[in-house]
Order: C-alpha cells, then sequence, then structure tokens
C-alpha cells in the first residue's frame, strides 16, 4: 500500500490507461463476435432496448447504446475536461515554452489526417467523416507505448500524453462546433443558467453533493435538447471543477496546529468522550473540514472518475459500439473511399502531421526537443497517435446517418487502429534498441 501510495499521479495515470486499454480490447472483441454470431439478433435488441421515463403524461426513452453514448460518455468526457484543465493550469500544457511542441504537433496531427480524408472524399454524404481520422485514444497510444518499458524516456511518455489530451479538446471543440445540428438557443440559455449555478457553489465552497448533482444534471438534460451533443456538458461542467487547494498549504499546517492545541487543552480524548463531548467532536470536525479543503477538488475527482471511465464507461461503449456486421457485400466494397480516407489518414496522415509540426515548433525556436527524446521517437508517437479507436468510432457515428456507412467506418478505424498500434511499437522498439546498443 505504501509503494503505491509513493507513485506520482503521473504514473498512476499511464497505468490506469494501461489497465484500461486491455478491458476495451477484450470489450471490443466480444463486440464484434457477438455482431457476427448466431446471437447477433440479441446483440442488436439489447442496443435498442428503450429505457427511460414518464414525467407528466410524456414518455422521455432512448435506447440502451444511446444511453450509454449521451449518457455515460458524459463522464468520460467529464475525465477529459478535467485532464485538460489540469495541464493547462498545472501540467505540461501550463507554459507557452511546455506547451507549444505538444500543441502544435496534435494541431498537425488533427489537419494532416482530416485533410487526407477530404481527399477521397471531397463531397456527398461521405464528405461529413472528415473528422474520423483526427483523433488519438490516449488509452491504447499509452498502453503500447508501455509494453516497450524502461526504455521509453520520460520526455516521450510526457509529450505523448499532452499531445493526445490536446488532440481530445480540439476533438471536443469540432464536435461542439462542426457535428451539431439545429442549435435550440432556449435550451442553450437554460444549460448556461444551470452552469452559473454550478460556478456558484464552487465559489461558495458547498459541502453538500447535492449542490453540485443538481445544476450538473441539468445542464446534461438541456443539452439532450440544445441540439450539441450531451457530452460536451461534461467538459464544460469540468472546467468549471478548481484543481487548486481551496487554502494555502501555510493556512492549512496553522489551523491543524491550532486545533491539535485546542484538543489537547480539552483533556483526554477517546472514541467515547468524541460521541458525547460536543466541542471535541466539533473540532474533529473542523479538521476534517480543513483537510477536505487542502485536497483539490478536481484532482480528487479525476483520480476517482479514471477508474470508472477506463473499466466501466469505455468497454461498454465499446461493447455496444464496436459491433460490426461484417458481410460480403461490405467486403466486396472494401477498401471504399471511407476506408481509404480513414486509414490513410490515421496511418499515414498522423504521423507526418505530428513530425512535421513538430519540427516547425523547434525550428522557429517556439519550443525545444523533450529531454532523452530523438525525432526518430516523435515519429514512432506518431505512428502510435494513429490509434484513433474510441473517439473515432464517437465521430463515425456523429458523422454518419447511414448504418453501412458507420459500419464501413468502424471497421476502418479496427484496421487503421491495429495497423497504426503495430507499426508505431515495431518502429519505437527498434529506434529505442538502436539507441541502447549505440
Amino acid at each position: 500500500m505504501l509503494q503505491e501510495n509513493n507513485h506520482t499521479f503521473f504514473e498512476r495515470f499511464l497505468h490506469s490507461q494501461t489497465s484500461g486499454s486491455i478491458v476495451l480490447i477484450i470489450a471490443t472483441v466480444i463486440a464484434v463476435f457477438w455482431a457476427n454470431s448466431p446471437w447477433s439478433k440479441l446483440y442488436f435488441d439489447l442496443c435498442h432496448l428503450n429505457i427511460g421515463v414518464v414525467i407528466a403524461e410524456k414518455t422521455y426513452k432512448m435506447g440502451l447504446a444511446h444511453w450509454i453514448k449521451d449518457g455515460l460518455m458524459t463522464l468520460f468526457f467529464f475525465v477529459v475536461g478535467l485532464e485538460i484543465k489540469r495541464e493547462v493550469l498545472l501540467g505540461e500544457l501550463s507554459s507557452f515554452k511546455k506547451a507549444s511542441l505538444p500543441v502544435l504537433a496534435a494541431i498537425g496531427g488533427c489537419v494532416t489526417p482530416a485533410l487526407i480524408y477530404f481527399f477521397f472524399n471531397p463531397s456527398g454524404p461521405t464528405a461529413s467523416g472528415w473528422g474520423i481520422p483526427m483523433a488519438t485514444d490516449i488509452a491504447f497510444a499509452i498502453g503500447i507505448l508501455s509494453l516497450l518499458g524502461d526504455k521509453v524516456p520520460t520526455g516521450l511518455k510526457i509529450f505523448l500524453t499532452a499531445l493526445a489530451i490536446v488532440d481530445d479538446l480540439i476533438a471536443v471543440l469540432v464536435i461542439a462546433i462542426f457535428y451539431t445540428e439545429d442549435i435550440n438557443l432556449i435550451s442553450l440559455l437554460i444549460a448556461s443558467g444551470f452552469l452559473f449555478l454550478f460556478y456558484v457553489a464552487v465559489k461558495l465552497n458547498a459541502r453538500r453533493p447535492l449542490f453540485f448533482l443538481f445544476p450538473a444534471l441539468g445542464v446534461w438534460i438541456s443539452f439532450m435538447f440544445s441540439g450539441i451533443h450531451a457530452t460536451v456538458a461534461g467538459v464544460l461542467i469540468a472546467l468549471l471543477v478548481p484543481i487548486r487547494p481551496r487554502i494555502e498549504p501555510s493556512e492549512f499546517f496553522q489551523a491543524l496546529k491550532n486545533y491539535y492545541i485546542s484538543l489537547k487543552d480539552m483533556g483526554e480524548i477517546t472514541k467515547e468522550t468524541l460521541a458525547t463531548n460536543k466541542n471535541q467532536w466539533l473540532l474533529v470536525e473542523k479538521i476534517y473540514l480543513t483537510v477536505e479543503d487542502m485536497i483539490p477538488s478536481g484532482v480528487y475527482l479525476e483520480k476517482h472518475f479514471h477508474p470508472v471511465q477506463a473499466f466501466v464507461i469505455l468497454p461498454l461503449f465499446a461493447l455496444f459500439s464496436a459491433g460490426v456486421t461484417i458481410t460480403a457485400t461490405m467486403i466486396s466494397h472494401f477498401p471504399g473511399d471511407i476506408s481509404l480516407g480513414i486509414i490513410g489518414g490515421l496511418v499515414i496522415g498522423k504521423p507526418i502531421g505530428i513530425i512535421f509540426f513538430s519540427w516547425l515548433a523547434i525550428f522557429i525556436k517556439i519550443a525545444d526537443m523533450p529531454e532523452g527524446v530523438r525525432w526518430s521517437y516523435i515519429f514512432g508517437a506518431g505512428l502510435l497517435a494513429g490509434i484513433g479507436f474510441t473517439m473515432s468510432i464517437f465521430i463515425s457515428e456523429l458523422g454518419f446517418k447511414d448504418l453501412a456507412l458507420i459500419d464501413e467506418a468502424k471497421l476502418s478505424i479496427f484496421i487503421a487502429s491495429f495497423l497504426a498500434g503495430i507499426l508505431g511499437f515495431l518502429f519505437l522498439r527498434f529506434s529505442l534498441n538502436k539507441r541502447y546498443e549505440n
């Protein structure tokens, strides 16, 4: 237990992503086999199983898969928002010099794949899928990088993690701006009101979870009717969660000291006296609240929600989204324009865009190469960034309405992510081994 507590937040973050990627793979394999098995009807019946509530004689319902994509995935995006805020304020994106390399690399890794996709799909119903190859699945990318062991420089791990977080931010903006249908301004105004209530609860240091859950739920429901995808609500709420302690460390330790002296002055303290002596348990309660003020809410929530999103939310999303029915017709038309755009964008566009924009950032001297990192490592990280998976699948379901196009897109994402993972692993393994041989 002590050894676990000695791990840094970044080390625990990497471990969570690595373990979660294994569960994600298992859920994906189950989904594909299930959707193409004799029990496929049960699979699709479950996906479309209606779940809802009746309010004022009106029924509000969605299919199970829809609840996962619009409901549980909001929590996933909430964690993404916490990661983004932490990195921007305290982490690898907290200064221009530190942020410029991963930010520009992420931009290159998004723009180039989108252009490649657009080259194959300039118009028609497939053109709306340009956002699919822009995404990076941080769980898989970090998971594969961890397989290379201690040979991987810490600077490369941090670079890839920061890049993937910026990539997530870009994906959120793309979803909010480009994959939005008709906007309901009244719903957005209501959502803004609930966001303001959440902000007030934060500023007033509200203690009870109800003061946060009520406005957060209001924001999510309002976004459900706004035309903007509901998961964006998770990011907006996360950006309002503080990631710094409410009090200064000096105030914290002075308060503990004062409470300790006051308790000692009250005489003997036992379990019995704490239950009967009002002054004693009031002081203990003050100690508890002071410690609570010292723990950053954002870091606390990110730490505790990471296992939930890694081992519950994302596997459920994969289980009910990755079930592609592979038919003879699909195979006969494969690869089509969608497939070429997605596979080309993720496998070729990602590494090219990342290494070119990284070179540009260093060439114009707004960024430095991370310590212990070489250009070959950057290219290898770019290959791993081509593992789109979770976010790519999510965007494909927003970009296309035709089920056949969605299935082709998902199959292409699987193939591209597999190729990117294998190529990235082999390339980095060769590059790292060559370094140690030299």
